[in-house]
């Protein structure tokens, strides 16, 4: 059964990551090696830091071909130890 998420899509699509975690320099390039890995491109992320600079979140938004890209760059986000949240 296909997911709500995946009903909304048509492929090829635009799709923005929020990958929001501890304020670490090596977050962002964490995120980008792995977003890389599965949908190779140029990418520019923004990167907001919170209030008190504890944390900071980084958007990405890559051009997807299937949901199962969009679902395992998901997955994959989410094992990064200083990441908190995948959106």
């Amino acid at each position: 059964m296909k997911s709500k998420l995946e009903k909304l899509l048509n492929f090829p699509c635009s799709f923005t990551y929020k990958v929001i975690g501890f304020s670490n320099p090596e977050l962002i390039d964490n995120v980008i090696k792995i977003v890389q890995i599965h949908i190779p491109g140029d990418y520019v992320p923004q990167i907001k830091s919170s209030n008190k600079g504890k944390f900071i979140s980084i958007s990405v938004t890559v051009f997807a071909t299937t949901f199962s890209q969009i679902e395992n760059l998901y997955i994959e986000l989410s094992k990064i130890n200083t990441v908190r949240i995948v959106l």
